[in-house]
This record gives C-alpha cells, sequence and structure tokens, in this order.
C-alpha cells in the first residue's frame, strides 16, 4: 500500500512509516527540513491556553506529533511539511490577528485550526479572501453551513449531537426536554440547533435556561429546571468547564432525570473536572475514539483509532481525547489532498479536498464534495455513557 492510500484510510502508524524504511526517534524534536523541494507551510492557530485549552492542547500535541512523522516518512511529494503554530487562548480578535499574519506574513498555503466556533468564525473571512483552505476543528454547524468555497471542519456537527442526542431520549420513551446551555460560541449555536430539530425529532421543549462562561454556580438555573412540571429529560448544550459545573450541581440537588451533554466534553478531563461520581449516567455523543477498544473487530475505524490512541499516548503519557482527533483528520486530509493535486495552489487544494471520498479517519468515515464541507453523517457519531469513571459505548 502506498503512503497516499494510508493517508486516505488514516492509517498512517509507526508501524505503516516504518515500512517505508524510516526510522523514528526523538518524534518530538523539531521536523528536519532537508529533504528535497522547498517546505509547505501550513498554519494552525489553537487555543493551546485559556479557558479551552483541553481542546487546544491535544490538537497541537497532535499537529506537531503527525507532522514529524509525515516529515520522516519523506514529507508530501517529496517536500517536507513546516507548521507554523499560534495560540489564541480562546480570543476570537487575537484569532483573527493570527489569521491575517498566516496570509500576509508566514504566506501559508492552508490552515488546519480554529478550536472553538468563535475563533474559527473570526479568521474564516481571512482564508476566505485569500482563497486559502481552511479546516476547522470546532463543532458549531454555521462553518459549513451554508458552504463557503475554502472552509472545512472535521468535528460532527451541533445539529448532529441535538439529533443524536434526541433519538436516544425517544428511545428511552421519553419527550419533554429541558434545555440548560452555555452562552459561548458553540453553547449558543448547538442550543439554537437543538430548538430548530425538536419537534422533528418528537421531542418537546420545556425549559430554557442559560449560563455565561465565567459561572461558578448553576443552583438558580437548575433549581428552575428541576421545579417545572413535567421535566423528562436534560440537555447541556456547551463545552469547557461549565458543563462539568452543571453536572456537579445536578448531583448535589439530587435531580435524577437523565443528564446528556454535548460532543464538546468528550474527553476524560470532563470525568474528571466534574467528577466521577456526579458524572455517573451521564450521556453524550462522541467520536468512537472514546471507545476504540470496545468496538467490533470489524470495525472500519477500530484499527485507525488504537493506532492513534496507542500513539498519542505514548508519546505525551496523557489519555486521548476526541478533540486531538479532529486535528488529526484534518492535517491527513490535508495531506492526502496535497498529494493528490500535486499542488499547493489554494482552488486546486479546494478541489482536492472537496473530492476527498472513504478517508476513514478517528471522526468517522469522511465523504466530502462541494455541498458537504464535513463529509460525515449521524453514523458517525456513537452514544457513550460515563459508568464508573469511564466511557462506556452503549449503541451506534
Amino acid at each position: 500500500m502506498g503512503l497516499g492510500r494510508m493517508l486516505r484510510r488514516g492509517a498512517l502508524t509507526l508501524g505503516a512509516l516504518a515500512a517505508f524504511g524510516f526510522a523514528f526517534s526523538a518524534l518530538r524534536a523539531t521536523p528536519a527540513l532537508a529533504q528535497q523541494g522547498q517546505p509547505i507551510r501550513i498554519g494552525a492557530v489553537l487555543s493551546v491556553t485559556g479557558p479551552a485549552s483541553f481542546l487546544g492542547d491535544p490538537e497541537d500535541k497532535t499537529l506537531r506529533l503527525y507532522v514529524n512523522r509525515i516529515n520522516q516518512a519523506g514529507g508530501i511529494n517529496g517536500r517536507p511539511i513546516q507548521l507554523i503554530v499560534y495560540d489564541d487562548g480562546g480570543d476570537a480578535n487575537r484569532a483573527r490577528t493570527f489569521a491575517t499574519r498566516l496570509v500576509e506574513d508566514d504566506r501559508v498555503v492552508a490552515m488546519v485550526g480554529g478550536t472553538t466556533t468563535g475563533t474559527t468564525m473570526a479568521m474564516r473571512p481571512v482564508f476566505e479572501d485569500a482563497r486559502i483552505p481552511f479546516i476547522s476543528l470546532a463543532g458549531g454547524i454555521e462553518i459549513i453551513d451554508p458552504v463557503s468555497p475554502f472552509t472545512f471542519k472535521t468535528p460532527h456537527t451541533d445539529r448532529m449531537a441535538c439529533e443524536k442526542i434526541f433519538a436516544d431520549i425517544r428511545a428511552r420513551g421519553l419527550s419533554r426536554v429541558a434545555l440548560i446551555s452555555g452562552t459561548d460560541g458553540f453553547g449558543q449555536s448547538m442550543r439554537a440547533q437543538c430548538q430548530r430539530v425538536a419537534q422533528a425529532a418528537g421531542i418537546t421543549i420545556v425549559a430554557d435556561e442559560q449560563y455565561g462562561p465565567r459561572d461558578s454556580d448553576m443552583t438558580p438555573q437548575l433549581t428552575r429546571i428541576r421545579n417545572t412540571q413535567g421535566v423528562e429529560a436534560v440537555v447541556n448544550p456547551g463545552f469547557g468547564q461549565g458543563p462539568a459545573i452543571v453536572t456537579r450541581g445536578y448531583a448535589q440537588l439530587g435531580i435524577r432525570l437523565p443528564l446528556y451533554q454535548s460532543h464538546g466534553v468528550a474527553s476524560a478531563q470532563f470525568i474528571e473536572l466534574a467528577t466521577a461520581a456526579a458524572a455517573e449516567g451521564v450521556r453524550l455523543p462522541a467520536a468512537a475514539l472514546l471507545v476504540a477498544e470496545q468496538l467490533p473487530q470489524n470495525d472500519p475505524q477500530r484499527q485507525v483509532l488504537i493506532d492513534y490512541k496507542t500513539a498519542f499516548e505514548r508519546e505525551f503519557n496523557q489519555p486521548v481525547s476526541t478533540f486531538g482527533g479532529h486535528a488529526y483528520d484534518g492535517l491527513m486530509i490535508l495531506a492526502d489532498a496535497i498529494r493528490r493535486a500535486n499542488s499547493t495552489d489554494g482552488t486546486r487544494l479546494r478541489d482536492a479536498i472537496r473530492a476527498t471520498r472513504g478517508f476513514v479517519g478517528t471522526g468517522g468515515v469522511v465523504n466530502m464534495s462541494a455541498t458537504d464541507h464535513m463529509g460525515l453523517d449521524l453514523s458517525a457519531f456513537r452514544m457513550v455513557e460515563i459508568r464508573g469513571g469511564r466511557f462506556v459505548l452503549i449503541g451506534n
């Protein structure tokens, strides 16, 4: 199997690369740029620090790890990748400034990054105006709906999260739901999407509470939900510390209704912040990466997920998260597009990314098109439940 096909399958593993005759030592070192051909300059603006650092840190580590591996395997069409990373700290204004710097000063040919919906939306016009492909790692559906010519994304959308959650609620014979949403960009986007798809899903929203990004106690909102007649389940659109505070407060108030979180908390850090006791029984839709070893042997994602999980945890000695997986998918999709286009021209790269078919990544099997700049359907989401401090697969 050629390197290009391995990229398409998401199978660029240490063993696979070794088969090409490359040795791997000092994987965290700065990639050598001594190969033939000029470096391919790829940008990344990530929230490595700040309130979204639990998302941005594994994204940053993943990009550096796999750029290094690609370069040690000979680069792309004989050209090494030069990765240029800026940390926006979760601030949308800083993100836009760095995006401009990547375009005007660094002369990148593509961008893999945008940790949050807010920072992504701030940067999108910069890359669209420059006609440079931008693969976002954020969840909001407005990033790719309606389609912008040069903007793509790898995570599942917030609309898909609502649909997956509501389907599970209905499968439990329930239909009356309360929302408690963060006022951040992702929280508001998912809240709007849940409201939009509720009726078609057979769901009635009977309470609608919100909290700010700096709120440290959601007891008043949760008390109002507890006192609302007829509530059968609670859904929390949000990410960061807010959902952990909601989960702890939920337990402290003794609310016994099913609690659902979004894919924005799909990491072991959420369980740690919320505490395993409070998070017991919480359900959420997530990429299969969280439950890689629980997948059937014939699942097409299983080996890709286990290889990525093993490589990341061995390299950084910390649990894998779906957020790093989004960065892996974005980088590999871009690398394969550059290989197939045999060009770094923005329009040719855009067309090659759109032509991605059958890419097996951590988020699912990706099939993009001119009208679908994400390429995932609802089957890419897995419903998981937190039991005994770990994520357990409860359905497909």
